[in-house]
């Protein structure tokens, strides 16, 4: 798919945390943002569909846990998360 530009406003400490976050990747700022917001539209997206899988099924509270974690635990599998905490 063809790039096109966009602009937008940031906040001075995200833009410099995407430039360290490029720097120590050896990647384009864009890059870093593109990915970012890939990673973020992802997520959305994951969420929308286990509401939809879901919707008409009545959960207990343990039940909705287990679900839950379960549903965490494969997107960190896809990704190939290791399942440590963001820093």
């Amino acid at each position: 798919m063809a790039k096109q530009p966009l602009t937008v406003e940031l906040d001075e400490d995200v833009i410099l945390a995407a430039r360290a976050e490029a720097s120590r990747k050896g990647q384009s700022e864009a890059a870093v943002v593109e990915q970012a917001l890939r990673e973020h539209l992802a997520q959305g997206s994951v969420t929308d569909e286990v509401w939809q899988r879901n919707r008409d099924v009545a959960l207990g509270e343990e039940e909705a846990l287990t679900l839950a974690y379960d549903e965490l635990m494969a997107m960190r599998r896809e990704r190939g998360d290791s399942g440590k905490a963001a820093s």
